[in-house]
C-alpha cells in the first residue's frame, strides 16, 4: 500500500510519542503522515465554542485543534521534510480509525491516552482495532529503540504468512536484522487435532524438534529470497510462547505478530498470547491481519 501512515492523537504524552514513531514510519515508507483526532462531541450536540465567560482559546473545538497542531509540530520536528496533514474528524475514535485503515499503509496508536482514546490499549478497543483494521496496526509501548532487530513470531500457518512478509519489509526499511522466533513445546505437536491422538503423545523430543525446525525454515524461505538484504537469525525455542516472545522483545525495536495462528500461537490476537504482548512487550507491537480485503 502507498497510502499514508495514520496516527490517532488525543493530547496525551503517549499519543505524542506515537506521533514520533508514526512520523518515522512515514519517512521510511516515503508516504505522508495523517494526524487524526476523532471528535465525537458534535454528534452529542455539545457546545463546542468558548464560553462567553471564559477565555477565547477555550472550548472543545479549540482544545482539539490545539492537540492536532501540537502533534503535527512534533511530527515535523521529529522527521523534517515529511508531508503532514491534520484531520479533525467527527465520530467515535475506533470507528474513525478503522475506516481510515482501509486506505492507510499503517495505523499507529499509543499505549495509553485520554479523552476519546482512553484505554485504547489496555481495554478492548485496541484488540478490536487490531482484529478489524484493514491494514497493520502498530501499538506504541515500551521503548522504541531503533538499534535492535525486528522480531517476528513464526508459527508456520498460512494466516501468519503476511505478518512474516511485513516483518521482512520492516527490517529492510529499517536497515536492521530480523529475528524469527518459533516457540514450541509438546502441545505444538502437529499429528492430530485431538490432544489424546497417539501422535500427540510425544515419545521422541528430537523428532518433534526436527519437525519444528522445518516449520520455521519453510515459513521464511520465500521471504528470504525476496529480501536478500535482510540478515535473518532463526531462533527455535523450547518454551512457553508468551514468555519467549516477551523476553525476546527486550532486545527488539519492533515485534510483529499475526492476527491468528495455529499450534502454540492459536488465538494469537484474541487469546492470552496477544494480550500478554500488548500489556508486557518491551517494545512496540505490530499486529498484521492476513488476507486484507
Amino acid at each position: 500500500m502507498n497510502g499514508p501512515v495514520v496516527v490517532g492523537v488525543d493530547g496525551s504524552e503517549s499519543s505524542l510519542t506515537a506521533v514520533e514513531v508514526a512520523a518515522h514510519e512515514a519517512r521510511l515508507r516515503g508516504v505522508g503522515l495523517r494526524v487524526v483526532h476523532a471528535f465525537i462531541w458534535p454528534k452529542m450536540h455539545v457546545n463546542l465554542e468558548p464560553s462567553p465567560l471564559g477565555p477565547r482559546e477555550g472550548g472543545l473545538r479549540n482544545i482539539a485543534e490545539r492537540w492536532l497542531r501540537e502533534a503535527a509540530e512534533r511530527a515535523r520536528e521529529s522527521e523534517p521534510g515529511i508531508e503532514v496533514t491534520e484531520d479533525l474528524v467527527t465520530g467515535e475514535p475506533l470507528t474513525v480509525l478503522e475506516a481510515l485503515s482501509r486506505e492507510a499503509s499503517l495505523v499507529v496508536v499509543g499505549s495509553r491516552g485520554m479523552g476519546g482514546f482512553v484505554g485504547l490499549l489496555v481495554g478492548s478497543t485496541a484488540v478490536h482495532l487490531a482484529a478489524h483494521g484493514r491494514c497493520p496496526v502498530l501499538v506504541v509501548r515500551g521503548e522504541a529503540d531503533r538499534t535492535g532487530p525486528v522480531l517476528i513470531a513464526v508459527d508456520g500457518s498460512p494466516e501468519a504468512d503476511e505478518a512474516v512478509g511485513f516483518a521482512f519489509a520492516e527490517a529492510s526499511l529499517r536497515g536492521t536484522e530480523l529475528v524469527a522466533l518459533h516457540a514450541w513445546n509438546t502441545w505444538t505437536e502437529r499429528g492430530g487435532d485431538d490432544p489424546g491422538h497417539p501422535s500427540n503423545l510425544v515419545d521422541g523430543i528430537d523428532r518433534l524438534r526436527d519437525t519444528e525446525e522445518r516449520v520455521l525454515a519453510e515459513a521464511l524461505s520465500g521471504w528470504q529470497d525476496k529480501y536478500p538484504d535482510v540478515t535473518v537469525h532463526r531462533r527455535l525455542v523450547h518454551d512457553r510462547v508468551r514468555q519467549a516472545l516477551i523476553e525476546a522483545s527486550e532486545d527488539a525495536q519492533l515485534v510483529v505478530v499475526g492476527a491468528r495462528g495455529r499450534g502454540g500461537f492459536v488465538g494469537l490476537l484474541l487469546g492470552s498470547v496477544s494480550q500478554a504482548l500488548l500489556h508486557h512487550s518491551h517494545c512496540p507491537v505490530a499486529v498484521v491481519r492476513g488476507g486484507r480485503p
